[in-house]
């Protein structure tokens, strides 16, 4: 099939009026496939958008002035979740699940090269003994969830362009972990490209390739619509989304006592939070304003309303933001015909890039804006919203960082998962020797519940093993 021609004129057209002509300064000497490739990117730009988010002519919000009119979130705090009220909550979950009502939502954009991981980060083995990767562990949960409550399940797994084609092929590789291909839809997000943070114009990866990063989770709206997720949604029957991010192995997906409680107050979007344990943690922070749900980043929020205490002398902004959501998806389908109501947000980055005489810079201080939508922005849009309040030990522990580091890393996820599974046993009446660890696949157990009706009663557990 013959190559389309370009019109190198009518792409320096387009580029003139935003100064960006500069992106074909290595035109002549790339290949006519290369060409091609350079001008569908350019093509898809919207470069308005790019000037006005350079210029600052897009509204941002002023959080210093917003958070003085903060006020804490309607929750279910802990303290209240009295055996009635939860068991109200969970009957009410389990019916929903039991309809086949839910449907799972994983974003898995990110690579793994702050772990020093040459993969997505989806791929990373987390597992203590067994090396399962995080998504191998989100599948199997998926799986159990079908099999506990006798429906399908459909995950809905939305990658990005850095890692859509490993992950389609380790999931090919792996025949999916035994999910069924029709209960598993996998989208790529869009991108946006990055700009030098003085002159506004758009940095080239390579000579023919514009640097481009994902659109951040707040992309997930766009992508759902693009990819016709939400008409798969539909044909399904599914009415809500469980939310997660792929790097939290801890998280209870689908827990009826979150959807129920969802369901029970007519929520839109329903948060599970952990509360802080001090004031300057770096979560971002649900909290109301003017009569609507919000998030205020940990970098937005200012120290002396951070460390704001309501009357009994605890902190006021006490819910801390862990990225995972029940969403109806009615919500999703309104976020698609308003377009506006996710903003974009700007961040100061390190980016490498091709200099004009054709030389790689890799620079060792940021300069460059890059812009994402977050998907919690959909909070003051969302009729209802709510906090539901959790144990941190119960349902966060993010892979972020590399080994060394204070908090996040691969050691302290999986001492994590151990101590989850470590209480699970022991809850479920087992003996479990101090030294050794025991690791649990979703598929054996979920809770501590599953456990006791998996194992004997007293059961010893004398040397470290995978329980599948």
């Amino acid at each position: 099939m013959a190559q389309q021609t370009i019109d190198k004129q009518e792409l320096a057209a387009r580029l003139q009026p935003f100064a960006q002509q500069h992106l074909l300064q290595f035109w002549e000497e790339l290949s006519p496939s290369q060409q091609q490739g350079l001008a569908a990117q350019v093509q898809a730009v919207d470069f308005q958008l790019v000037d006005s988010l350079f210029h600052g002519n897009e509204e941002q919000p002023d959080w210093d002035e917003l958070s003085r009119r903060a006020e804490p979130p309607p929750a279910v705090r802990l303290s209240e979740q009295t055996p009635d009220c939860s068991s109200a909550a969970i009957n009410e979950g389990v019916k929903a699940l039991r309809a086949g009502q839910v449907g799972v939502l994983i974003t898995a954009g990110g690579q793994g090269s702050r772990l020093g991981f040459d993969l997505p980060k989806s791929l990373y083995p987390i597992g203590p003994i067994s090396g399962a990767t995080l998504l191998q562990i989100h599948i199997e949960k998926v799986r159990a969830i079908a099999k506990r409550y006798g429906v399908p399940v459909p995950l809905y797994l939305m990658t990005s362009p850095a890692t859509h084609d490993d992950t389609v092929r380790f999931l090919s590789e792996n025949q999916r972990f035994g999910l069924n291909e029709e209960d598993l839809f996998v989208f790529c997000q869009g991108t946006m490209p990055a700009v030098d943070i003085q002159t506004g114009k758009l940095l080239l990866a390579e000579k023919d390739r514009l640097f481009l990063s994902p659109d951040g989770h707040g992309g997930t709206v766009a992508a759902l619509g693009n990819s016709r997720a939400l008409e798969h949604m539909q044909s399904r029957g599914i009415e809500q989304l469980f939310y997660l991010q792929i790097d939290n192995p801890l998280v209870p997906i689908c827990d009826p006592l979150l959807i129920g409680h969802h369901l029970l107050a007519g929520s839109e979007l329903t948060s599970l939070t952990v509360q802080k344990k001090h004031a300057l943690e770096k979560w971002g922070n649900f909290a109301m304003i003017d009569g609507h749900m919000h998030v205020i980043e940990y970098s937005d929020l200012p120290d002396d309303v951070a460390h704001e205490k309501d009357a009994q002398g605890n902190l006021k902004l006490w819910a801390g933001s862990l990225a995972i959501h029940v969403f109806e998806r009615k919500l999703f389908e309104r976020a698609m015909e308003k377009t506006d109501l996710l903003p974009f947000h700007v961040a100061r980055k390190k980016v490498p890039y091709i200099a004009e005489d054709g030389s790689q810079v890799t620079p060792s201080e940021p300069n460059a804006l890059k812009f994402e939508r977050f998907i919690f922005d959909l909070l003051p849009a969302a009729e209802r919203p709510l906090v539901v309040e959790y144990h941190e030990e119960e349902c966060f522990a993010p892979l972020k960082n590399a080994s060394g580091a204070e908090i996040d890393t691969p050691e302290y996820v999986r001492q994590m998962m151990l101590a989850q599974y470590r209480r699970w046993l022991t809850t479920a009446g087992a003996v479990v020797s101090p030294e050794i660890n025991v690791e649990i696949s979703p598929l054996f157990a979920m809770d501590a519940a599953e456990v006791a009706a998996s194992i004997k009663p007293g059961q010893k557990f004398e040397k470290s093993q995978y329980l599948a």
